[in-house]
This record gives structure tokens, sequence and C-alpha cells, in this order.
């Protein structure tokens, strides 16, 4: 039998006042994330669904130069796109890959259009034994050229690990307006376009490895806040029924 002198003392209004409040913002906030995480799920739905249907769209002519400031992901990413020009391999740029095919690199090339200005193109992959032009000199196409490929938004720098170096050369993202800098391009498009697969004179540089993948766990953590909410709710039921008790007695 417990003695009433050693029993703790009940909590006080105040604290009792200070943990409920605590407890609901919790909970409030937790749903509030949980269901943060469930429009995510039907906007990332939403979205997976029209990059579907502009990956199989017909091509369309990439967007001109009056159009460039209005160019975006939510528009334009991967959006496929058909354009015609001259191919400045004498300014390509070699940047950093891990694909399906192993390690090597994507060869960014521009693409000089016809009516002036300049975009830059992955015309694809090429393995690291391979990444000198003179060993795939079949696939350095000249003359007017068609390219038929998926848009893709700029990759500055910053928006990977490792920092580009390009005064030794060294690439690890696609940085159109860094590449731009690096080769002396005036007037280059703020995004670049992924070649398809048709195949190139020799079989390099390979086409066509865009990957169109986005993760969906949004659910899990929607579930995983909800499931938080209910664990500070059931934490906080005793310290109600303290509360309740105090207040009866």
């Amino acid at each position: 039998m417990s003695n009433p002198e050693t029993a703790p003392p009940p909590r006080s209004r105040l604290s009792l006042a200070i943990l409920s409040v605590i407890g609901l913002l919790l909970i409030v906030g937790l749903l509030a994330l949980g269901t943060w995480q469930v429009k995510r799920h039907y906007w990332k739905l939403d979205l997976i669904a029209r990059v579907e249907e502009r990956i199989h769209a017909a091509p369309v002519p990439p967007p001109s130069r009056s159009d460039w400031a209005n160019v975006g992901a939510a528009r334009d990413e991967y959006r496929r796109v058909q354009a015609r020009g001259h191919f400045l391999h004498d300014k390509e740029t070699l940047v950093y890959a891990a694909t399906e095919l192993g390690a090597g690199y994507w060869v960014m090339t521009p693409l000089a259009l016809g009516d002036g200005p300049t975009v830059l193109v992955n015309r694809g992959f090429v393995p690291t034994e391979r990444r000198a032009p003179a060993t795939r000199s079949p696939g350095q196409v000249s003359g007017e050229t068609e390219v038929i490929g998926l848009m893709r938004m700029d990759e500055p720098e910053g928006s990977l690990l490792r920092s580009n170096k390009p005064q030794e050369e060294r690439w690890y993202s696609r940085d159109v307006g860094a590449i731009a800098a690096a080769r002396g391009l005036p007037d280059v498009a703020p995004y670049f376009v992924d070649a398809d697969a048709t195949p190139n004179p020799g079989g390099l540089p390979v086409g066509g490895l865009t990957r169109v993948v986005f993760s969906k766990n949004h659910l899990v953590y929607a579930i995983t806040w909800y499931c938080l909410a209910a664990m500070v709710g059931g934490m906080m039921i005793p310290v109600w029924r303290s509360g309740r008790s105090h207040a009866e007695g």
C-alpha cells in the first residue's frame, strides 16, 4: 500500500495545460504533414500522366528565343522536340555518366539551328575508352542534321555533390550556362535535348537512354505522419485523464 506522503504530487493545472497545448500542436502538425503528402501523391500521379503523354506525343519545334524566358520544368520537361541544324563537334563537352551500359560520358554537342540560336544536344553515351572523338569518327556527322529527343532542364552547378571543373575538363552535371561559357557559345537555349535512340553512324554515341523515373513514396510518408499523430494522441490520453481527475478532485 503506497504511502500518501511519498506519492508524487498531482500535476498543476499550468503544466497540464502546457502539455495539452504541445500535444495538440504536434497532432495538428503531423496530420497536416500527412495531408500534404496525400496531396503530393495526387500531384505526382498527374505529373506522371502528363509526362507519359509528352514523351509519346509527336515531336514539336523546341521553344524559340522569344519563349526562352517561359521555359520551365512544369511546362517543358520531357517534351518531345524536333530540331534541325549543324553540329559543332569541335565544341563538344563530355559529362561523366553512370548508365545501364556502364560508366562513361554523355556527349554534349552544340546544334547550331538554322534561325540563329544554338541548342545543346546530349547525343548519348560513350564508354570511357571511346571518349576521344577520333575513336568514334563515323558518329561525328556533318551537314544539316535532324535531332529528335526530349527536352531537359538545365543542371546548374550545385545540384549535384561533385562540382564541375571546366579548367580541367571535368564535368559532372549538364550545366548549360557553364558549358556555353567554357566553349564560347553565344545565344544558347536555357535547356538541352536528350537525343532519342536513332542510331548514329558507327554506333556511337548511344542515344535514347533518358530515364523517366519518379519516386512515388508519398502515401508511405502520409501513413507514417498519420501513425505518428495517432501515437502522440495515445500518449496524451493519460495526461488528459490525469487533468480530468485533478479537476474532479
